[in-house]
Parts: structure tokens; sequence; C-alpha cells
């Protein structure tokens, strides 16, 4: 038997999904909660199997209610039952530990298989919701490419360096140049990315795979 927990503000929206749920073989709502708080409370005390929790919610946020559950409940897995799809919102949800996120107007063909995906302690996201992410991703990644582009080779191989914390003279010697010419470089460096010190540098060079994320950070 699957647990399922569902939490809305609306009456008429969980007597929907109870209704939904539970034509489903081997599915069964075992409570229900209109606020965060009552369904942070309900969880501990029914430990239900998937959680559906709309976002926003009076006393306690879907959020918030959705992260309380997590860290006292691992193995139970929330969805976001929602009616808005902004990629903001979904990685916020991804990172409260919900592992769901269907919009209510796609409730009819999504939610059940979301559940189903859910029971296997998979991720699920809406069509829409995948799009929303995934077109994030290449805006972020396309930001990632247009930095490094900014940048000229020499300038790569002296943030590599520097990220490795190897000092103006080291560096100097490594590439055969003056340390005059290794400091213009620096500084150049340091305007094209609008930084202003070496730990900022460092994170650049890990974001953009320069250097390997096992580098060590520089004392502050």
């Amino acid at each position: 038997m699957v647990r399922i927990l569902v939490v809305d503000d609306h009456d008429v929206v969980r007597k929907g999904l109870r209704t939904m749920l539970e034509e489903h073989l081997g599915w069964q709502v075992c409570g229900e909660a209109s606020d965060g708080r009552t369904a942070v409370k309900l969880a501990l005390q029914l430990k239900p199997n998937i959680a559906i929790i709309d976002v926003e919610l009076p006393d306690l946020s879907g959020l918030e209610a959705t992260r309380q559950i997590k860290r006292e409940l691992p193995q139970t897995e929330v969805l976001i039952f929602t009616v808005y799809e902004n990629e903001e919102l979904i990685r916020k949800v991804l990172t409260v530990g919900a592992r769901g996120y269907v919009l209510k107007s796609d409730a009819g063909e999504s939610l059940i298989q979301a559940v189903e995906t859910l029971c296997q302690h998979k991720p699920f996201l809406t069509p829409i919701a995948s799009a929303t992410v995934f077109d994030g991703f290449l805006k972020a990644t396309q930001r990632e490419e247009s930095d490094k582009s900014i940048l000229t080779n020499r300038e790569r191989e002296i943030v590599q360096l520097l990220a490795e914390a190897k000092g103006n003279k080291e560096i100097s010697e490594r590439l055969c140049i003056s340390v005059k010419t290794v400091e213009t470089h620096r500084a150049t460096i340091m305007r094209k990315l609008e930084i202003n010190s070496i730990v900022e540098l460092v994170h650049y060079a890990i974001r953009n795979n320069i250097v390997g994320s096992t580098v060590r950070m520089p004392k502050i």
C-alpha cells in the first residue's frame, strides 16, 4: 500500500486529488492538510511514502514544509503541486529535497505518472518544468562560455596557475615572461571578469573547469 499525504489550502483541490489518487489500486490518501505546519505534523505522525504539497500554504510555506519533512523523513518523497512554472522556483524545490514537480494544469496527465515515478525514488518533472530547467542550464552554460571567450589562451593559463597558488615570479618562470607582464595580465583578468580577489578567481577557475574542484582555497 502506497500511503500519500495531500497538502493544499483549497478543499476542492484536496478532494479532487484524493478521488484521482484512490482510483489507483494500492494507493491510499492517509491524510490531508491545509497548511504547512499541519503538513509537517501529519507527516511525522503518519510517515507517508509520498507527500503532495502545494507551494503557497498558510502558516508555513510548502518549501519550508518540504525541507522539514525531508530532514526528519528522508525516505518520504515530496511532489510539489503548483500553478507556477519558473526556473528559480524549480531550483528551490529541488534544493529543499523535493523530487517531483507537477503543474496543476498538467495534473490529469502527469500526476499518476509522477507518483509512480517517486514510488521508485526517481525524480519526476513535467515536460514544461523539464524544459524550464533545461533552458536555464543552457543560459548558464552560454554565460560561462561567454566568460571563457573573454580571456585569451595566455590569460587562461595564468588563471590556472594563480588558482593553483603560484606566485607572480613562479608564473613568469613557467611561461618565460617577465613578472611585470604577469602583473599586467593579472590586472586585465580581474578587470575582464569583474572580480577583486584570488578567492573569487579560484571559484571562477573551478566553475569553468580550468582547475579541478580539489584545488586548495587560498587563505583570506
